[in-house]
Order: structure tokens, then sequence, then C-alpha cells
């Protein structure tokens, strides 16, 4: 009886050993999907808004821009009602929708109920380096509780879902890319599972975004010592950095801070009375932040018009002729505006030219036309 005892007990752990060996598969592997590595050259900043449960990843970036460009993104397949995020971002306009866009004219977008957002776009351009929210005003979303992180994935779901953007429904959205195929095999070699979920569509576009990064313009290479400016781009330059010149340099940075924003928020004198739901006070509460908004980049700025945060301007030419004699003064005026009293720093149409032509030279033309940047030839259910 012993022995027959320990012969069941063997046969048993045989059995088990065995049963545990042949359903494994052998051809699982594990997920470990490739760093996408984000060169920063001299002199940009080091630290970036990455968050740590969204690292980025060659196949997540890959994944993000699909999802950027696919007109179903509004959760419809109808060609009347398909948008996407690149419907408004054109690349060539430094990812804002720009003045000559062919459907929302003069750079005034709406969404596809109709109805316009409050404020013209801002450039995606160099935003893993923006700690200080989105948007004009900065908004923080209610359910953002990290206060460093007010991040591209909250506004993926804003612009998926506001009325007077795609006006869609993340569950449908959701479930629509889950039966298009090619995309599950996607999300599963971005995020380790080919079940499609709202929140991986959000992390692959949020890194997507993060990737359109631009660092090599005129006065990039210039820094490097790889050309030389003009005469004119170099007197624009010292009247751009210095306070009795066109003082630009405080909210908008220079050499030392290559961004050509400090992503802060200021009142600049546009206006004397403030009643636009829309600015920073309307984040904050504060009385002080009435009027104010975030000061956009420089880089790629003759792409970017209309400009200022209602699209006031149309030119350039009109933005440097406001900051020479059209600001005005107010009890709320930023004390960065240095020339408020007299409105404005005064330029001669020399040093207006100079100042335009230093701009002029902060654009990246290989950004602008970057193939790894633009749409899709094909996408993944027609390969």
């Amino acid at each position: 009886m012993l022995r027959q005892s320990w012969f069941s007990v063997l046969v048993f752990f045989t059995l088990f050993l065995f049963s545990g060996c042949t359903n494994k598969p052998d051809d699982i592997q594990p997920f470990k999907p490739t760093p996408y590595l984000i060169e920063v050259p001299f002199p940009f900043p080091t630290s970036m808004n990455i968050p740590s449960d969204n690292p980025m990843t060659e196949e997540g970036v890959k994944l993000g821009r699909y999802l950027f460009y696919d007109g179903r993104l509004s959760g419809r397949t109808h060609p009347d009602s398909l948008m996407s995020c690149g419907t408004c971002h054109i690349q060539a306009n430094s990812f804002e929708a720009g003045i000559n866009h062919p459907v929302f004219q003069g750079g005034f977008v709406h969404g596809l109920s109709g109805e316009y957002l409050p404020h013209v776009m801002l450039p995606l351009v160099n935003l893993v380096w923006n700690f200080s929210g989105y948007g004009w005003n900065g908004f923080l979303f209610p359910d953002n509780t990290d206060q460093r992180f007010q991040n591209i994935e909250d506004f993926v779901r804003i612009g998926v879902t506001a009325e007077n953007e795609l006006m869609g429904d993340t569950n449908q959205v959701k479930n629509l890319f889950q039966g298009i195929k090619g995309y599950p095999e996607l999300f599963g070699k971005a995020f380790g599972s080919e079940v499609v979920t709202f929140d991986h569509i959000e992390k692959a576009i949020a890194q997507f975004v993060r990737s359109l990064v631009s660092t090599d313009s005129r006065f990039d290479k210039y820094l490097r010592g790889e050309l030389q400016l003009s005469p004119s781009e170099l007197n624009g330059y010292v009247l751009f950095t210095t306070e009795d010149g066109a003082d630009c340099f405080h909210c908008h940075g220079g050499s030392a801070n290559p961004l050509f924003t400090t992503h802060l928020f200021y009142n600049n004198g546009k206006d004397t009375t403030y009643s636009d739901p829309f600015d920073r006070y309307s984040v904050t509460g504060l009385e002080s932040d009435r009027g104010k908004y975030k000061a956009p980049t420089l880089r790629n700025i003759a792409m970017t018009a209309p400009y200022m945060h209602d699209g006031r301007y149309n030119s350039l030419d009109k933005v440097i002729d406001f900051y020479s004699s059209g600001v005005q003064l107010s009890p709320l005026i930023d004390p960065l505006m240095h020339h408020a009293v007299r409105g404005g720093v005064q330029l001669t149409m020399t040093e207006k030219a100079d100042l335009k032509a230093f701009m002029l030279s902060l654009q990246d033309d290989d950004f602008l036309s970057n193939p790894n940047f633009s749409s899709p030839v094909s996408f993944p259910d027609e390969n």
C-alpha cells in the first residue's frame, strides 16, 4: 500500500509539471517597446514634461501619428463627419490652423457642430518642454491632481469630446478603432494589449505631439556656429534682447531660452477692460490675472497668423506696430511692459524691419516639412 501511494504521488506531480509546460506557449514574447529618444541640442532644456505613466516609445509615437491624422477619431465613418487633430493642426503652419487654412477662414476654427473655438489656436511645437498647462490660459482639468503635469493627454480627450471640436463619444471612438483592421496590433505593440482603450488613444497621440520638436532654425544654426546671420537679423536680435530696444526677451526668451517663450501668462496691454471668460483669471480667480494670456512661442512665427488670443492681427507687421506704439496702459498691465507709459517701444521703420528679420530667422523649414510628422501615406487598414 505504501509503495502504491508513493507511486500515485509521483504520477500526480509528473502530470502537473507536464501540463504546466504544455500550457505555456513558446511564442509569447515579453512586452518590450522601443524607447523614443528626443535629441536635446545645446542650449535647450534637459528637463522634459513626460509623465511616468506614458514614456515615449517608437511604437507609441507611430500609433499616435496614425491617430492624429485619422479622420475617424471623431468616432464616425461617414465622409461628412470625418475630423482629426490634423484637420486643424497643419504641419506647414507649425501645427496651427493658420490664416490660409482651406476650410477655416482667417484661422478661426470650428468643430463638427459648427461652433467656433473661443480663441484662435496655439501651435503644437516643443510642447515636451511645457510645464505650465496648455491653451491660452493654462487650463487645469478638475480630475488632474498632479499639478506638474497639466498634460497633453487631457487635451486629447477634450479635443475629441468638445462640441466645438470633434464632438465625439469616447466609448464610440475606442469601439470603432477596436474593429479597424491593423489598429489592435499597433495598440498591442505600443501598450502591451490589443484591447483599445481611450486612455491609450490619449497617450499615443500625446506621445506623437511631444515628438514635434523644432530645433533647427537659422538662428539655431547661428548659435551652433554653422552659419552667420545677416546684419539686419543681428540688429534685430540685439533689439529683441535689450530693454532699450524692442524689449521682447522677458516674455519670449532668447539665446538663453531657445524655446522663445517662458510658457507664462502676461497682460501685454492689448486692452484696458477685461470681460473675456477664457483669460488666466478664469483659471486662477485672481484679479491680477485678468487679461493675461500665455506668451506663445515665436518659433515659425511667420506661419502662425492670426496673432494674439483673439486673432486680432493678421500679419506680423501689425504685431510689431502694436508693441511699438499701440500698447494701452492699465492698472493690470504686466510690469514687464516697461514702455507702456509711452504706448510702446517706439521703433523706427528700420528697427521694425530688423526685428522682423530676426524673428523670421526662427523658422525651421525642416520641422515644417519633416515626413515623420506628416500625414501617413496610408492607414493601418489600407496596408
